[in-house]
């Protein structure tokens, strides 16, 4: 009886890596942890063992007065570790990567303390939590698409953070969620819309059920001046960086003025054909074949190229390119969170953050009255242009009111951003 009631010492690691943890970390005197050998971990204050006391299952030091970053090669090392509550403590820095190594953790609480920097890259491998609190500290950048892998997440709390961009769309099977007082933006994804608005509250850029809805896609044209927000000016000298965006462009500018001259060349001719000759022309040969779709693209018959008036069917598709990998469409865009990049003579372009987190620049082109099939050619003729510094065309929309180009977003920022600073950022009223 007297050895079956002798119980198993945690590895001499992990006792260890909590001397480590403690000796580097300045704390309050309650925690007396002692190097004595005789001292068994399983009986220090905020540490838990497992039924046979052979490893440390759990560490809750909540409010010990904990100062400081959390050393590397320490925490991490206890790899049997299930819950780890460090919440309201002092402690400030990036979360080491080596929390990677908890492989078996269930629920982590680092809410209220001073932690930096982006979503923690070592906390993002952890498949088997189920509790995630890092609320109220300091956090910045975007939430990784990686929480996706979180399969067993009940609760996430964000919220009191400054954590940028999109929400992605979690699969998890939350029960509390809560992304409050953030710099988010774009629109709230279908699965977190059940959440009631104070879960996104304090987020100026967020809209969509339960928040008031998205703006429209395409922004009114003349806004009022009371939502247009102040332009922060800085001056900065144009680097190598800047002077290749310039370039890129110039030549996407080039290549826009042409395909308009050719169009208008194109309309002019046919004007002083139908001008000299009084009699109908002669039909064309293969003009039959027009009258009939010609591909799958949505290229439709003659009379629609000319008055628009393809089937409904065809009006609300995309024509990608070759190449193209995207899987959106029009209702897409026009559901899409919309930003102003700037206008030109041909037209105006916008950054569009679709609900999957895909961002690409819409450039709707005004004045360019042309048939859709002479459109489909130009097009294609821009589908093919291939060039290090030409940012490359993705798909195009047409009908008889609206003329689409789709290219890839530049993270880099735009030509008249790097000339004249940030963009203006227009927020319309909409229908709230």
């Amino acid at each position: 009886m007297l050895v079956a009631s002798v119980t198993a010492e945690p590895p001499e690691e992990e006792k260890q890596a909590l001397l480590s943890f403690l000796s580097q970390v300045p704390h309050e005197n309650r925690l007396q942890w002692s190097s004595n050998n005789k001292s068994s971990v399983c009986s220090w204050v905020g540490i838990e063992c497992d039924a046979d006391q052979s490893s440390v299952h759990s560490l809750r030091l909540p409010g010990a007065g904990l100062v400081g970053p959390i050393p590397p090669q320490t925490l991490g090392r206890l790899s049997q570790l299930r819950v780890l509550s460090l919440r309201s403590n002092r402690l400030s820095g990036e979360i080491p990567s080596d929390f990677s190594n908890l492989t078996l953790l269930r629920s982590l609480y680092l809410q209220n303390n001073a932690f930096s920097g982006g979503f923690p890259a070592g906390v993002t491998p952890l498949a088997r939590l189920t509790r995630l609190d890092l609320s109220s500290n300091n956090f910045t950048g975007p939430i990784p698409f990686a929480v996706n892998n979180w399969t067993r997440l009940t609760g996430l709390f964000l919220e009191n953070n400054a954590f940028s961009g999109p929400l992605p769309s979690i699969s998890a099977k939350l029960v509390d969620f809560n992304a409050s007082n953030n710099r988010l933006n774009g629109s709230i994804p279908r699965n977190l819309q059940r959440f009631s608005a104070a879960a996104f509250a304090g987020n100026l850029g967020l809209c969509g059920g339960p928040l008031p809805p998205c703006n429209p896609f395409f922004p009114s044209p003349t806004p009022s001046p009371s939502t247009i927000q102040p332009i922060h000016k800085k001056s900065k000298k144009l680097s190598t960086a800047a002077i290749v965006l310039i370039s890129v462009g110039a030549v996407l500018a080039l290549l826009i003025l042409l395909l308009l001259l050719f169009c208008c060349l194109r309309r002019k001719q046919r004007q002083q054909q139908q001008q000299q000759s009084p009699k109908p022309p002669k039909p064309v040969p293969g003009a039959a074949a027009r009258s009939v779709p010609v591909d799958a693209a949505g290229t439709s018959s003659s009379k629609d190229d000319i008055t628009g008036g393809s089937a409904d069917v065809e009006r609300n598709k995309l024509v990608f390119f070759d190449g193209g990998v995207y899987s959106f469409d029009l209702e897409d865009l026009l559901r899409a969170s919309a930003e102003v990049l700037g206008k030109g003579s041909v037209g105006t372009s916008y950054k569009a953050v679709l609900e999957d987190g895909t961002t690409v620049v819409v450039k709707r082109l005004k004045d360019v009255v042309v048939t859709k099939k002479e459109f489909e050619m130009q097009m294609e003729v821009l589908g093919k242009v291939r060039h290090d510094n030409v940012v490359p065309f993705r798909a195009f929309y047409f009908s008889r009111d609206e003329k689409l180009l789709v290219s890839e977003y530049v993270a880099a920022g735009s030509l008249s951003a790097l000339l004249h600073g940030s963009p203006v950022n227009l927020r319309l009223r909409g229908n709230r």
